[in-house]
C-alpha cells in the first residue's frame, strides 16, 4: 500500500483493508511510521514512540475488534500504557512508567488497535493549547505558526496530518472539542462516566473529566464509543442510557429537531467575524434540513459560575499535586512547574474547606438551572471557540504572568467548560474555516446521556458538508 492511500482510509476504513487481506497489520503500521516520520518533526505531535512494540504486534494474530490492526496514539496524560513511559506534560512527572494499562488503553486494545506512542499535552492537561517546557509546543497541520488547540493537541495534530486515523483525548474543560475545532477534527466529550476511568477515579476532577477519541470521520467517534461503553463495575452508580449501538444511530434519520442556537459570550463580547460566520451559515444549514432553529441566549451568574469552578477545581489539583508528591515522595521544585502550574498549586493552599463544599453546591445549583434552560431543546449550537486557532505563543504558560495566561483563555474558550460541570455530551464538528483557511469548529451540545442524537445529527452534517476531504498543508 502506497503512503498516499494509507491517509485516504479512516479507521474502519483500514480495518476493512485489513479483513479482506489487502493490506497487512504490518503494511499499516509501517505506513503510520513513515507518516510520523515525515510530519513530527514540525508538528511535534507525537512525543514517546512505541514503533517496536507496533511492528511485534502486528505480527501477532488479530482479534475481532472493529479497529483490528489500525494505528493508534494514546495522548500523554490521563490513560497508562502499561511499561510506556507518562509524562503528563510536567518536567515534575518524567521518568514515571505505569505497571499496566488504564482500562481505557485494556479497552482499546480489545477494539484491536495497534498502540504506536504518546501524543503531546500541555502540563497536567491545564491549558487550551498545548505548549510546555517538558515537551515543547506542538503545532498546527493547516499552519505549524498556530496552535493545534490543548489539552488533547498531540492527539488532534497527529490526526489531522493524516499519521493516525484516531486517537485518545480526554477533555476537563474543552480538551477533546477545543482541539478538534483548531485541527478540523470530530471531537465529542461524552457523557459523564460513559468511558472508565479506573484506575486513576480521583483523576477524574470531580466529575468533570471524561475520555474517548478524537477522529475525521463520525463513524470512527460512533464506534470507538461503542466498543469501549459497557459497565464498569468499580462503579456504584448507574451509568449514562444506551438504547442502542452508536453506529445504529449513524443510520437514524435524526427528524426535525429543536435547536437553541447562540455565539453570545458570556463577558458579551463579540466573536471574530470569522466564527460569526461559519456559526451563521451552520444556522442556515440546520434550517435547511429541516431542523426548527431558535436564537436563545443561555443566561446565567457566569462570573459566579467560573469562581466556583476555579474554586473546585484548583482544589482538586492541589490534592491530586498532594497524591504525586507522596508517591514520589518529594515535592516539586519551583523550576520542575510552569509558572501557571506552580501559581495554581500554592495559591489554593490554606483555601477555607468551606469555600469548596460552597463551591461545590453551587455548581450543582447552576448546572440543574443549565439543564432546566436548555432541556426544551433537543441540541445547543454554540462555536467552540471565540476566534480561529491562536498563534504559537498567545496562550503561553511558560512565558506568559499566570492571569495573563487565565485572562487569554477565558476570552478564546468560554463555551466548552460548562457542559463538564453539567456532564452533558458536546460535540465539535469542523464546519468552516477562517479567511486564512484556518479550521473553525461548530459546538452542538445534548441533553444528558443523549450522544444518539449527536450522533443522528452528525452524520446528516457529515453527508451535508462534507469535511473529510479537506487537507492541511501537513498532510501526506
Amino acid at each position: 500500500m502506497s503512503f498516499t492511500e494509507y491517509a485516504d482510509y479512516d479507521g474502519l476504513g483500514l480495518a476493512k483493508l485489513i479483513a479482506k487481506k489487502d493490506v497487512s497489520p504490518k503494511e499499516v503500521v509501517e505506513a503510520a511510521i513513515d507518516r510520523i516520520e515525515k510530519h513530527n518533526p514540525t508538528l511535534n505531535a507525537v512525543v514517546w514512540k512505541g514503533f517496536e512494540d507496533a511492528l511485534e504486534q502486528a505480527d501477532e494474530p488479530l482479534g475481532d475488534g472493529p479497529f483490528a490492526g489500525v494505528p493508534f496514539l494514546v495522548k500523554d496524560l490521563d490513560a497508562s500504557v502499561g511499561g510506556w513511559p507518562r509524562s503528563s506534560g510536567s518536567k515534575y512527572m518524567m521518568g514515571e512508567v505505569p505497571a499496566e494499562d488504564s482500562e481505557l488503553v485494556a479497552r482499546y486494545r480489545e477494539a484491536g488497535v495497534i498502540l504506536m506512542g504518546k501524543t503531546n499535552t500541555p502540563e497536567f492537561g491545564i491549558t487550551g493549547t498545548t505548549e510546555s517546557a517538558a515537551l515543547g509546543p506542538c503545532r498546527n497541520p493547516w499552519n505549524p505558526d498556530h496552535s493545534s488547540g490543548g489539552s488533547s493537541g498531540g492527539s488532534a495534530a497527529a490526526v489531522a496530518s493524516g499519521m493516525v486515523p484516531l486517537a485518545h483525548a480526554s477533555d476537563g474543560l474543552g480538551s477533546i472539542r477545543i482541539p478538534a475545532a483548531c485541527c478540523g477534527l470530530v471531537g465529542l466529550k461524552t457523557t459523564r462516566d460513559r468511558t472508565p476511568l479506573a484506575p486513576n477515579y480521583r483523576e477524574a476532577s470531580h466529575g468533570f473529566v471524561v475520555q474517548h477519541v478524537v477522529s475525521r470521520t463520525v463513524r470512527d467517534s460512533a464506534a470507538m464509543l461503542d466498543a469501549t461503553d459497557y459497565a464498569d463495575p468499580a462503579l456504584p452508580w448507574a451509568r449514562p442510557r444506551k438504547l442502542r449501538p452508536f453506529m445504529q444511530e449513524l443510520r437514524v434519520a435524526p427528524g426535525p429537531l429543536k435547536i437553541a442556537v447562540s455565539s453570545k459570550t458570556p463577558n458579551g463580547k463579540p466573536i471574530h467575524p470569522d466564527v460569526q460566520k461559519v456559526f451563521d451559515r451552520t444556522c442556515k444549514l440546520l434550517e435547511a434540513q429541516g431542523h426548527w432553529v431558535e436564537p436563545y441566549d443561555l443566561e446565567i451568574d457566569w462570573r459566579s459560575f467560573f469562581r466556583h469552578q476555579a474554586i473546585k477545581s484548583g482544589a482538586n489539583f492541589r490534592a491530586e499535586m498532594l497524591r504525586r508528591i507522596e508517591e514520589k515522595g518529594r515535592e516539586p521544585e519551583e523550576h520542575e512547574l510552569e509558572p501557571l502550574t506552580w501559581a495554581g498549586f500554592k495559591g489554593v493552599q490554606g483555601l477555607p474547606i468551606e469555600m469548596v463544599a460552597e463551591a461545590t453546591r453551587a455548581l450543582a445549583d447552576m448546572s440543574a438551572e443549565i439543564l432546566r434552560k436548555l432541556g426544551r431543546y433537543d441540541v445547543y449550537l454554540t462555536p467552540v471557540m471565540t476566534e480561529p486557532p491562536a498563534e504559537i505563543g498567545h496562550v503561553d504558560p511558560v512565558n506568559l504572568d499566570p492571569k495573563e495566561v487565565n485572562k487569554r483563555q477565558g476570552r478564546l474558550y468560554p463555551y466548552t467548560p460548562q457542559f463538564n460541570i453539567t456532564g452533558q455530551p458536546s460535540l465539535s464538528l469542523p464546519l468552516g474555516t477562517s479567511a486564512n483557511g484556518l479550521p473553525i469548529g461548530m459546538q452542538f451540545t445534548a441533553r444528558y446521556d443523549d450522544e444518539a442524537t449527536l450522533f443522528r445529527l452528525a452524520a446528516q452534517l457529515e453527508e451535508a458538508s462534507p469535511w473529510a476531504g479537506r487537507r492541511p498543508p501537513h498532510y501526506g
